[in-house]
């Protein structure tokens, strides 16, 4: 499989979801995928996996959402209790979609959504991607400077390109060089919406028994989840350290770990191809 950046036509929906709206957007027929994406400022699902849907969707319906809190779905996210938030929301989109049990695909703050929907709900999930997820080993040492420099996003003198510009270019990839201006113009844009701005979607908890609860390292469920999961996580990963990866694999009794190199935060935009096969194969069993 190779890496597409041209975009196939995509039928869009706002689903109402417990009197929320989630923007959906789908392509492709098959067995149905969910492509989570991530938390940083001006992130939305379809831009987050703009090099891979047409790939996956030689194969799959491809079903792209904007989490809640991001692009055209409603705004703000439950502060006590994000991860229970998003997988409740999710949960609800596969119950408007008329699907018990789907794949998932799941980036950083979209892989925390897709694991805690899988421990609340196994049931309701086939297989599942994670690439660097948020939520592994995170009371366990200090924040990494580029999660600091994603949760401090809205904070201080508010957001501006220039602090989106460095998060991306100095954590969120292995190789600045590759990130276009149009793509931190088009982020930047998104993440000053005024409604973005007055409720941000991801912040800094401030309970400490919300920080308990984000750590899925901690969760006795994570040793017995049978969804079969292949982990992949960017060797140079400066958000969420690599080592996450082994604490899942060492956790989950169905985890497979692939740790790729010369690579950051962003696994499925710096290295698509490797990417598009490996999540291919792997959701179809060809293991």
């Amino acid at each position: 499989m190779t890496a597409h950046t041209e975009l196939p036509e995509m039928r869009e929906r706002l689903l109402d979801v417990d009197g929320k709206k989630i923007f959906v957007a789908e392509t492709g027929e098959g067995a149905p995928v969910l492509l989570l994406h991530g938390g940083g400022p001006g992130a939305s699902g379809v831009s987050n996996y703009s090099r891979n849907i047409a790939e996956l969707a030689k194969e799959y319906r491809v079903i792209v959402p904007d989490l809640p809190g991001y692009g055209r779905s409603s705004k703000g996210v439950d502060g006590a209790d994000p991860f229970g938030h998003l997988a409740d929301s999710i949960r609800g989109v596969l119950d408007q979609l008329g699907l018990e049990k789907a794949h998932f695909v799941g980036n950083s703050y979209g892989g925390a959504c897709a694991l805690r929907l899988a421990l609340d709900t196994p049931e309701r999930v086939d297989r599942m991607v994670l690439m660097g997820p948020g939520g592994i080993g995170t009371t366990r040492a200090l924040p990494t400077p580029g999660l600091n420099s994603l949760l401090n996003y809205y904070g201080g003198d508010g957001p501006s390109r220039l602090k989106l510009e460095k998060f991306i270019r100095n954590y969120l990839v292995f190789n600045a060089a590759q990130v276009p201006d149009s793509v931190i113009d088009a982020r930047y844009e998104a993440s000053i919406d005024p409604e973005v701005v007055a409720a941000p979607p991801l912040r800094r908890p401030k309970d400490l028994r919300t920080v308990w609860k984000m750590d899925f390292t901690r969760d006795k469920r994570l040793s017995r989840l049978p969804v079969p999961t292949l982990v992949l996580w960017g060797a140079a990963d400066q958000v969420n350290r690599p080592s996450g990866g082994r604490m899942l694999a060492d956790r989950m009794p169905n985890c497979d770990l692939y740790e790729v190199a010369n690579t950051g935060h962003w696994v499925q935009w710096e290295r698509a191809e490797l990417f598009n096969q490996l999540c291919a194969d792997f959701l179809a069993g060809r293991r």
